[in-house]
């Protein structure tokens, strides 16, 4: 048994972890409110990979997958993400969404805060990029700071509730906002919410579909913050796509 200062760091350690994934779940859901989009002077952009992608149109061991697995493997190993998440969240970049800009490392930024890629609550991401258990987010029935939704036959049929909207999948979707931008990311003829692939490509669409140019500090923030209207939530993202960046740059 662990005692003494030892004891209180340890505790403290594991406290710091489970408050940032609780700060990550809880401003998915709240109400949107009036911020301040003007970003810092020293506001970082969103980062990129600084090599390794393959080209586009490149197929490497699965149907549908434009990056290279060596350079999956690799940089799975450096950042800790798991390795269909980073396929997905690479191949979603080098889909050339609309001509957008859009960095891996945000994706896995909001995958994170999302659903820690899928794995939230003790869930396994497997091969195929679905998780072991379906991601439903918790019930936006007003309570506490949660907004107040009401579900729809076509979102009900996604969550199992008739009255209350859930978000749903890794990347926390509703099912009005992933409908217009619902892309089939591994090329199987479906375009599902459970599978990362797939929700990882509809999040690029959905961040790309201001035009914003998100090499930019501004057009970064503002398409982050369509996704969740809250100042603390773009900035855990910020973070977040920053440390896999630069764990991904390691040799």
């Amino acid at each position: 048994m662990i005692r003494g200062p030892r004891a209180i760091a340890v505790f403290a350690s594991l406290l710091l972890a489970l408050s940032l994934a609780a700060v990550g779940v809880s401003h998915l859901y709240r109400p949107e409110r009036t911020l301040d989009l003007t970003p810092p002077q020293a506001y970082m952009p969103a980062p990129q990979p600084a090599s390794g992608l393959a080209g586009r149109g490149h197929r490497d061991g699965r149907r549908g997958q434009l990056v290279s697995q060596r350079w999956v493997e690799t940089i799975a190993a450096r950042t800790g993400i798991p390795k269909p998440a980073l396929r997905a969240y690479a191949d979603a970049q080098l889909g050339e969404t609309d001509g957008c800009d859009i960095g891996w490392t945000t994706l896995a930024g909001i995958g994170w805060v999302e659903s820690q890629h899928g794995t939230i609550g003790g869930r396994r991401l497997r091969a195929d990029g679905t998780s072991s258990r379906p991601v439903i987010g918790p019930a936006l029935d007003g309570s506490g700071d949660f907004a107040a939704i009401r579900s729809t036959a076509q979102s009900t049929a996604w969550h199992g509730d008739p009255t209350w909207e859930h978000a749903v999948g890794p990347m926390q979707f509703l099912r009005s906002s992933f409908d217009p931008w619902a892309t089939d990311g591994d090329g199987d003829g479906t375009a599902d919410p459970l599978d990362l692939d797939d929700a990882a490509a509809t999040a690029a669409s959905y961040l790309c579909a201001s035009g914003a140019d998100l090499d930019t500090g501004a057009g970064w923030s503002g398409a982050v913050l369509s996704y969740n209207r809250s100042g603390e939530y773009v900035d855990l993202v910020r973070r977040t796509a920053d440390t896999y960046a630069r764990r991904a740059e390691r040799h």
